[in-house]
């Protein structure tokens, strides 16, 4: 769950408590305060209902109280705080709700005394407690949105760090606050240029070196033409042989962290076909293919076909018996050869120079190469050992990753 999620979560809990706890606080105030005001005037009501005969009394009563007369108010528009019916009248007493007076009214008879008392400082403060509890709302709401802005740039890095983890250290995280986050995008921006500079100075060295090996393997395999013994002939031949495809290896390996896929689409058939290309393959009888399904993949035909050539290559190079067997069905290509059974588990050969101890012919580059393109393909590899063979499926059922 994003950071975003979590703050939204958390922000609505506390808004929603916030409200029920306003809520149930305006309720019990207003309880409160109706039940004091109802019993202050029902007190001067009853001491005016009992002396309703003496009309000079109850004019004492009402300065007394600081109540003014007023004409008799629309029912409708009054919330009833008490009624009580008496022998011959009634005392009311009334409310609007927003207003912060009352209004008492007294019958007897043909007497009636429709009086409106005093502005009330309870309401007063009832009304503060609420606005104060609505600015306390108010104010979580601003924090909320404060920090909505605050993380606002984690985005932008974010993003910034996908770009940067698929290669591409061309982009820039724009972000010029004068906090944290403008201080970790700055950070992060110098590192992709370092990165880059770093990885560009590899490369150069690489090239370098590969050139460099080059040279003196064709000088050699040309004073080896002059060599008249045979077996002197033969062996340095070899070790000629040998340098010359590591270092085609190691410069593939390298090269494979920072090209970029071409991507294209093409049928399982025309990959098989293509890695086959890049094997030498005197008897066409040691492979035996079986097409069940010819589906589309969406993938690098160069460097997936020279994956699927190195698990080819592999299975005729330690097969105890020909023919191997390539089978293709829906999204996965296995290759098979009868053989023993890897001492390790399959992330050990994975690594490069990795091999059986019992196997020396090669550098242990091959499986690492197959990793390495599956893994910028978002591909996999997996092994199994069944009725005494060996093997290796590519699954290219993942979504491709553009590196």
């Amino acid at each position: 769950m994003s950071i975003l999620k979590k703050i939204s979560i958390l922000f609505l809990i506390s808004f929603i408590l916030m409200s029920v706890i306003g809520f149930w606080i305006d309720n019990i105030n207003s309880k409160r305060v109706d039940e004091l005001i109802r019993d202050k005037y029902l007190k001067i009501a009853n001491e005016i209902f009992q002396n309703i005969d003496n009309s000079k009394r109850v004019e004492e009563l009402i300065s007394k109280y600081n109540l003014a007369r007023v004409d008799k108010e629309d029912k409708s528009k009054r919330e009833i705080l008490y009624y009580e019916k008496h022998t011959f009248g009634f005392i009311s007493i009334k409310k609007a709700s927003l207003e912060d007076e009352f209004l008492i009214e007294i019958n007897f008879l043909d007497e009636n005394y429709n009086l409106k008392t005093p502005n009330e400082d309870n309401i007063n403060d009832k009304l503060m407690l609420n606005v104060l509890i609505f600015l306390d709302i108010f104010v979580l709401f601003l924090i909320f949105l404060y920090l909505l802005k605050l993380l606002s740039p984690l985005k932008k890095i974010t993003k910034g760090i996908e770009y940067f983890s698929s290669g591409n250290f061309e982009s820039k995280i724009e972000i010029t606050s004068n906090d944290e986050m403008g201080t970790l995008s700055n950070t992060l921006n110098s590192m992709a240029s370092s990165l880059k500079e770093l990885l560009k100075s590899r490369e150069e060295l690489l090239r370098d070196i590969g050139h460099e090996l080059r040279t003196p393997i064709a000088k050699g395999k040309f004073v080896i033409q002059k060599i008249e013994n045979t077996t002197q002939k033969e062996l340095l031949q070899k070790i000629f042989l040998d340098l010359d495809l590591l270092t085609n290896e190691l410069l593939e390996l390298e090269k494979l962290n920072s090209t970029k896929l071409n991507l294209s689409l093409f049928s399982a058939e025309t990959l098989l076909t293509e890695a086959l290309s890049k094997l030498y393959i005197s008897d066409e009888s040691s492979i035996n293919i079986e097409i069940k399904d010819d589906f589309k993949i969406e993938a690098d035909l160069h460097y997936l076909s020279t994956a699927l050539k190195n698990l080819i290559d592999n299975a005729l190079k330690y097969a105890t018996a020909l023919p191997i067997t390539i089978s293709i069905s829906t999204k996965k290509i296995c290759v098979i050869n009868r053989g023993k059974r890897l001492s390790k588990e399959l992330e050990y050969y994975l690594q490069p120079f990795t091999q059986e101890l019992s196997q020396r012919d090669g550098f242990g580059l091959g499986l690492s190469i197959v990793n390495k393109i599956l893994a910028k393909h978002n591909f996999s590899l997996d092994y199994t050992y069944e009725e005494e063979k060996n093997i290796f499926c590519l699954h290219l059922d993942a979504k491709v990753v553009v590196r």
